[in-house]
């Protein structure tokens, strides 16, 4: 994979992903620009200065929902990795606008739109998610019965809606915003998108707001003791980083959403391989049966 010798630019990158994408830009020898909300506040910035090649950050002032504030930090760059997006899967019914799709979709058509504005740049690589393309196991066995073939690139999640899973339904709005922009504007760059599933891994640094990092503090505290027989795909927060960089950067990438999965397994196993290197942490050990789960999600009002 060639690596250019120009800036590139990266979104959320004072999160976990995006840190962690952040410090393989950099491992590349790569001068990054960090657009921030707030590039005066050293507590949100620490992190990333404290990485290995930290003197090739440039930080900025950017805001997804303030037009053209990302224009600053795109001067000269050839790739553009936009991951700001709010990852919240809880979310009162009368702020799912608000907390999820205004941020959502009008910041990724933010992006787009000024990068159109800045003809050094060649690649947009925006992050969607699987939750882009389904919701959960029903969507999938859905889509075997209708097509005959597993979810694949060319899915599309049509369950999630504000009131059921809002988060999925942010994803896949933006992500379609995306692709409708490119059709119908006369783009000087070209646009790839990434679609991890639930990402987990070690970032820069812990991340207590993360969902990711609270899934795993659960997995460690014994909430997930006893837990639904729920299957899930997983994949390393560090593997997601290489597939951006390989999105961002090989010839032939281009134009496609590209899933980014590393395993699919359910929160009993990965309880046991846990368990291998922490065996004194109350890990799950046991299955809730799913007939049980059906019946108390709607006391629960699930």
């Amino acid at each position: 994979m060639k690596i250019p010798i120009t800036p590139v630019m990266v979104t959320g990158s004072t999160g976990y992903v995006g840190g962690v994408l952040v410090k393989q830009l950099l491992k590349a020898g790569l001068t990054v620009h960090c657009p921030v909300r707030d590039p005066a506040k050293e507590s949100k910035l620490q992190h990333l200065k404290d990485l290995d090649g930290s003197e090739k950050l440039k930080f900025f002032k950017a805001d997804l929902l303030t037009k053209g504030s990302y224009l600053e930090s795109m001067k000269g760059c050839s790739v553009v990795f936009h991951l700001a997006a709010p990852f919240i899967t809880v979310v009162p019914k009368d702020k799912v606008q608000e907390v999820l799709l205004d941020p959502s979709i009008k910041g990724a058509l933010n992006v787009l739109e000024s990068a159109n504005a800045e003809s050094s740049i060649k690649r947009v690589v925006m992050t969607s998610s699987i939750a882009a393309i389904v919701t959960d196991g029903t969507d999938c066995e859905e889509a075997l019965k209708r097509t005959g073939k597993m979810c694949n690139e060319e899915t599309w999640n049509e369950s999630a809606t504000e009131t059921f899973s809002p988060y999925a339904l942010s994803k896949t709005m933006a992500e379609k915003a995306a692709w409708a922009f490119m059709k119908e504007n006369d783009c000087s760059y070209e646009l790839a998108v990434c679609n991890p599933s639930f990402v987990l891994g070690p970032g820069v640094k812990v991340f207590e707001g993360s969902e990711s990092y609270a899934f795993m503090k659960k997995m460690g505290d014994g909430t997930y003791k006893k837990t639904p027989d729920i299957s899930m795909a997983v994949v390393d927060v560090r593997d997601v980083a290489r597939g951006h960089m390989a999105a961002g950067f090989l010839p032939s990438v281009t134009g496609e959403r590209y899933i980014l999965n590393g395993a699919n397994t359910n929160i009993l196993d990965m309880g046991k391989v846990i368990f291998e290197a922490y065996p004194d942490y109350p890990l799950p050990s046991s299955r809730i049966p799913k007939w049980l789960i059906y019946c108390i999600a709607p006391l629960l009002g699930q």
